[in-house]
């Protein structure tokens, strides 16, 4: 097939692009390298450096394209609050552009890199792709509202759309690994003071009501991520829009993450226990039942082998 990855000289963007070229796709790259990186993209698919509002028309109408990944977003918690307005522009807006684009093109087929912060503080703590949708920032909800459109679009205009929602992604696909400006991510984070940039990891409260004390999170493997969005992209259905979660079910703890990075990097990392941030709920866990039940897909790299790739990734830049 021929597709467009939106974002893809991003973090996931790139991985995926990388899949979808062994799994012999031909890949066409739209990014305005804000926050990707150019030598990111994979060696065999072509870059197109533009934003979707102002290029994806261009590149569609190209003719020849089956389906797009959609990776293309701002998505930082803490700047959506601080600039709303952009988030909407960048997120909501600039997908508008794409999936007018698409339509216009008679492409119908997409995947939706989405975020589990739709569902905004969960009632029980394994989250179903049934729970109350509630985001508590402007990213969360910028997000739902394109999950919205994809709904939408595939009713009005029969498109095939599938989103998928996951909350951390951390590993690394040999070069290709994380790098943000501004990095908001606990592992990579730890593993910094582990190579001896900053003095401690801060620590944000330990009497939670968990095992031991400290928030639990759900993480993903950037591979295992990546087969998702191939399995997704097969089960692309015209006239259905498909919502699926991306987790381990059971999650780590701020405490375990740490000390699996003690055991990884063999380093000695210091802790400072911070006061709780307001809004952290205990426990987010996403349930991938239904993606494991209706397309086979299931989580394969442990918490272990994110660090270690991630830690190979930092120690070869």
């Amino acid at each position: 097939m021929k597709l467009l990855v939106t974002g893809g000289a991003g973090y996931v963007g790139s991985v995926v692009s990388a899949l979808l070229l062994e799994a012999g796709h031909e890949v066409v790259v739209l990014d305005d390298l804000s926050t990707g990186h150019e030598d990111a993209v994979p060696q065999g698919a072509r870059l197109v450096r533009g934003t979707m509002r102002e290029t994806a028309a261009d590149v569609l109408g190209g003719a020849g394209f089956d389906a797009v990944l959609h990776f293309a977003a701002k998505s930082l918690v803490g700047e959506s609050v601080e600039k709303p307005a952009l988030y909407w522009d960048k997120n909501l807006g600039e997908s508008l552009a794409l999936l007018e684009a698409m339509r216009v093109a008679d492409v119908r087929r997409i995947v939706f890199s989405s975020t589990a912060a739709t569902y905004g503080e969960p009632e029980s703590p394994q989250i179903l792709e049934t729970d109350p949708t509630r985001p508590t920032n402007p990213y969360g909800a910028s997000k739902l509202a394109i999950d919205t459109a994809l709904a939408e679009h595939a009713r009005l205009h029969g498109f095939g759309g599938v989103s998928l929602r996951y909350f951390n992604v951390a590993g690394a696909y040999g070069r290709l690994g994380e790098r943000h400006t501004v990095e908001t991510h606990l592992i990579p984070n730890v593993l910094k003071i582990a190579q001896g940039e900053g003095d401690s990891v801060r620590m944000f409260g330990d009497d939670y009501p968990t095992p031991d004390g400290t928030c639990v999170r759900d993480y993903i493997h950037v591979l295992d991520l990546g087969r998702a969005h191939l399995l997704a992209l097969d089960a692309c259905t015209p006239g259905a829009h498909q919502i699926f979660n991306l987790g381990s079910g059971t999650g780590s703890s701020v405490r375990e993450v740490v000390e699996a990075c003690r055991e990884v990097t063999g380093r000695d990392i210091p802790v400072e226990v911070a006061p709780r941030r307001p809004g952290d709920p205990a426990v987010l866990v996403a349930s991938s039942e239904k993606i494991q039940a209706e397309l086979g897909w299931k989580p394969e790299r442990d918490l272990r082998t994110m660090i270690g790739d991630a830690w190979a990734f930092l120690r070869s830049r």
